[in-house]
């Protein structure tokens, strides 16, 4: 765990497994590690990426959260990625075009250690190259994606991902809702 800190608060981008599939990551605080992210993928910039929080207090600093928020994720059995407007301390680079972020806040113990440790929110987009399918193991990623980033966690290479993803649900600050992926 110690290794995988100093990578990423190097600016470093990792290989690990998320609460849903195999994701790649960095210190999301970090435009330039952001940025290498959006290379490794071959991803265009104007396509936002999600964050990963491990707490309730990292959320609220980040974001205004609506009450509804609240409610789909206690209420969610499956991981859930809220877009919420308008928000604090996060480069421009991760933001959607109209300015608001997908948060998940994470319930594995792996992905909250790692984030708890880090004490920053982490980036987390599929370990694909774009519009390839996403890796349920670590063996779905190819060895091209692997040799591309920093560093690939070696915790639950064998584990398959029981989730080809979360759920993304978009909350405005006056309670509307809007299911973007179920």
């Amino acid at each position: 765990m110690e290794h995988i800190i100093e990578v990423l608060k190097s600016g470093g981008t990792i290989l690990y497994p998320t609460d849903t599939i195999w994701g790649i990551g960095c210190d999301a605080t970090n435009i330039e590690a952001v940025n290498k992210i959006f290379d490794i993928k071959k991803r265009e910039k104007n396509k936002s990426m999600i964050i990963l929080v491990e707490s309730e207090k990292r959320l609220q600093d980040l974001v205004d959260v609506p009450e509804m928020a609240w409610e789909i994720i206690d209420l969610s059995e499956k991981p859930v990625t809220i877009v919420y407007e308008n928000p604090r301390g996060l480069p421009k680079e991760l933001l959607a075009e109209d300015g608001s972020i997908g948060i998940r806040l994470v319930k594995t113990d792996f992905c909250k250690k790692l984030i708890t440790k880090l004490n920053k929110p982490l980036v987390s987009t599929s370990a694909n190259f774009s519009g390839e399918k996403s890796p349920l193991k670590f063996s779905n990623i190819s060895e091209e994606m692997i040799s591309l980033v920093d560093y690939a966690v070696e915790e639950d290479r064998d584990k398959v991902s029981k989730y080809s993803g979360s759920s993304v649900i978009k909350i405005w600050n006056d309670n509307r809702i809007k299911v973007l992926r179920e």
